[in-house]
């Protein structure tokens, strides 16, 4: 290919210009380049939910400005993205595309059509790995077929990770002589009005330039204790790096080097390190099984389950919504949820519990609330890890495993520090109440009692898990 040919870069889930092996190829040689995103809000594999679409705006603004600066803008444009991308190619005569692949049956079956038709019009088209360590069909179990159970696919994905590096952003790029013409990222209105409610938000950082950010600053300190601290939702021990790489701001092959050099350069604990390395691999195991069993975006993996008795509640579903529950532990976490976008993995496992054990409502409702209001919100991670608490997924947590609220606060938030600072008005009860306030001789009167009976709304659940399994 002549160095005057164009290529199409079409960015999707890879907000970023440092190891995107697709722009890479499209620099190669100083051909021109013309980075596009396409915004198709009824696109595979599902349309955004409403926090996403915050995140996605500041994202793109950054990505902007990041690309003027190796001197080709990004073009955006709105619509079904196999028409846009077409319409882009005849405009501009482009003769190459490239794009880094994703893994949803839906994005996979339109990617692999758009390949063959454009392939076939005689345009060079190519794509890439740039979104995981492992792709799904590379790594199977004994018997050829994909894993079930995460232990035993992390021991076989684990022994390649590393093996390819992550490539250095182009220094520059070229731009094509004519430019395409190119919506306004203000014209699509992302950023919520009437009313804005994201008004917690602005302790993140969208953008590639903020996931490096946010690395670095988990590399100082939390990384060092990641093991101990991790499941304590009064204390700063995560990464909070899941949106940086659901959008694909930063690379998992990124992040992986980056804790490698703390664990074996910088004298990080190494044990810590492979803890939170781990914790990149069940997001690793999520894809693969949203790749070979994509049902369980909707469906439940386990079929038994199809005739679990879930309840219809519409009231204690609100409850939990907007965190009046009447356990602490459980309203802080929906509290924060729903002001910041992001909630503590821990109370994440613990809210989900409670949703589908205690109150047992179906997982698909908790899932749809937290795809809604996630800024990380993820087809893979997001419907794998609901089945697994509900205990219908793959790997799935045993079903009589069933969280006590109460116990969970104490152990994980133990001053209560966590609880104070979501829910304010249980703020001045002492250490030892502040995870029960009903056994206090003045609970807040603004604050609701137990919408359940814990003990109660466990038996019930283990009946109605014993009628279900197999």
């Amino acid at each position: 290919m002549t160095s005057t040919s164009l290529a199409i870069v079409w960015f999707r889930r890879d907000l970023r210009t440092g190891d995107h092996p697709a722009l890479t190829a499209a620099a190669e040689g100083g051909r021109p380049v013309i980075p596009i995103y396409i915004h198709d809000p009824a696109g595979p594999p599902r349309a955004l939910g409403a926090a996403s679409v915050w995140w996605l705006d500041k994202s793109l603004a950054r990505l902007a400005d990041d690309l003027a600066a190796l001197g080709s803008p990004l073009i955006l444009r709105r619509g079904d993205s196999a028409t846009a991308l077409r319409a882009l190619i005849a405009e501009t005569g482009a003769t190459a595309v490239y794009w880094n692949r994703l893994y949803d049956v839906a994005t996979v079956t339109r990617d692999t059509a758009l390949k063959g038709e454009l392939t076939g019009a005689g345009l060079d088209v190519q794509s890439f790995n740039g979104a995981l360590l492992n792709e799904p069909w590379t790594i199977n179990a004994g018997a050829g077929g994909p894993y079930r159970v995460f232990t035993a696919y992390w021991r076989a994905a684990r022994t390649t990770v590393g093996e390819s590096p992550p490539l250095p952003a182009p220094k520059r790029l070229v731009a094509p002589a004519i430019s395409p013409r190119s919506e306004r990222l203000s014209e699509w209105g992302l950023h919520p009005s009437k009313p804005d409610w994201s008004g917690g938000f602005g302790n993140w950082s969208p953008g590639e330039a903020g996931g490096r950010a946010r690395l670095d600053a988990f590399l100082d300190a939390p990384a060092r204790s990641y093991g101990e601290h991790r499941d304590r939702p009064d204390l700063e021990g995560t990464s909070r790096l899941s949106p940086h790489l659901h959008f694909g701001e930063i690379s998992p092959r990124q992040v992986w080097a980056a804790t490698d050099a703390a664990a074996h350069v910088d004298a990080a604990p190494l044990g810590q390190i492979e803890v939170f390395q781990k914790e990149l691999g069940w997001r690793e195991f999520n894809h693969h099984l949203l790749f070979h069993f994509p049902h369980i975006a909707t469906e439940n993996f386990n079929s038994a389950f199809d005739r679990f008795p879930w309840r219809d509640d519409p009231a204690k579903l609100a409850a939990w919504r907007a965190g009046r529950t009447g356990y602490p532990i459980i309203d802080a976490g929906m509290r924060q949820l729903w002001s910041t976008g992001w909630m503590h993995n821990r109370v994440r496992m613990i809210v989900a519990s409670f949703l589908v054990k205690d109150l047992m409502i179906d997982w698909r409702a908790g899932e749809g609330w937290f795809w809604n209001t996630l800024v990380d919100a993820d087809v893979a991670n997001n419907a794998a890890n609901w089945q697994w608490v509900a205990g219908c997924g793959a790997d799935a947590a045993p079903y009589f495993r069933i969280f006590n609220p109460t116990l969970q606060g104490e152990k994980f938030d133990p001053s209560g520090a966590y609880v104070r600072r979501w829910v304010p008005e249980l703020a001045g009860l002492p250490d030892a109440d502040i995870h029960q306030p009903w056994r206090t001789a003045r609970p807040p009167a603004t604050y609701p009692a137990p919408i359940v009976d814990h003990a109660t709304a466990r038996n019930r659940a283990l009946e109605a898990y014993q009628r279900a399994k197999p």
